[in-house]
């Protein structure tokens, strides 16, 4: 079975229509719950995170998948309704993965940017909620959330959170750690940025050892993690490149939200479908056409 885009669509319509309860009939609805979070997955899958022009295409391009599609207005209110849905189905597609009983996850944080002027930050609808924050490995300041995550070597994704970038990554590292679903003792690899003898007792107490490399000021040789530290970044890279995690189009919290729950419910199946494929984990370029 080759791997395609209507192939990939196919398998979250399969096990979103499986899950979802059964609506009530509407006669103003012409798509199901189902069809709108499959859609969500193709917007994000295809890079087109501006809703006009992806409807626009998928007129042409999913044709044969979607023979009516709703209204931009219409589909907007609908996603983001969907987010609890779309974050559900995230943790569906991770359990069909070898990744989910991994005990060695990968720790790491990455901004997402929402604005860059600074009237846009006065108007902006995520006003109340997004703040400054300092990118270390892009050098620069930046002005929306920082995403925080937990990934198993495959890239498949345990446990996700969406901060406020003045939020420390080793708290939110604890929350993550408490709230992944595992069988016994993790070992979690991170940066340099979560050390701390506090921090490493705190999450020995929730049976998790943190690996990091040495800092400057310790004595000694640490571990060498490079290579497995690195797969967290391609991991990362992916999201920015394939799933356009930099360009997610978002004006208000709900919405943002669910476009990046969107995206990692793509990463999420499309692991998962590879991996019954008996493709590489993270070959997602045969799904973005």
């Amino acid at each position: 079975m080759l791997a395609d885009l209507d192939l990939l669509l196919i398998a979250v319509f399969c096990a979103a229509d499986d899950l979802l309860p059964k609506a009530t009939k509407n006669a103003k609805r012409i798509v199901t719950d189902a069809e709108v979070v499959t859609l969500c997955v193709a917007q994000a899958i295809m890079g087109l995170p501006e809703d006009p022009r992806f409807l626009a295409i998928a007129a042409k391009r999913l044709v044969h998948l979607f023979p009516k599609l709703p209204q931009q207005p219409g589909y907007w209110r609908r996603r983001n309704r969907l987010a609890d849905t779309i974050e559900a189905l995230i943790a569906e597609f991770a359990r069909h993965s070898p990744g989910w009983e991994d005990d060695l996850l990968l720790v790491d944080s990455t901004p997402v940017e929402c604005a860059r002027s600074l009237e846009t930050t006065r108007r902006s609808q995520l006003a109340d909620a997004a703040d400054y924050g300092y990118c270390a490995s892009h050098s620069r300041y930046f002005w929306g959330f920082r995403l925080h995550a937990l990934f198993a070597p495959d890239g498949t994704p345990r446990a996700l959170e969406l901060t406020s970038p003045k939020v420390g990554e080793r708290e939110v590292c604890l929350a993550l750690i408490e709230r992944v679903e595992r069988q016994g003792w993790l070992v979690v690899v991170g940066d340099k940025g979560y050390a701390g003898r506090e921090f490493e007792a705190d999450a020995a107490q929730l049976e998790a050892t943190i690996a990091r490399p040495r800092r400057r000021d310790e004595p000694g040789r640490g571990p060498h993690l490079a290579p497995i530290r690195q797969r967290i970044e391609s991991i990362f890279w992916t999201c920015k490149d394939l799933l356009t995690l930099e360009r997610h189009g978002a004006r208000t919290l709900h919405g943002l939200r669910a476009r990046i729950c969107a995206r990692f419910l793509a990463l999420a199946a499309a692991i998962a479908l590879n991996h019954r494929l008996g493709r590489p984990p993270r070959a997602l370029a045969a799904y973005c056409a």
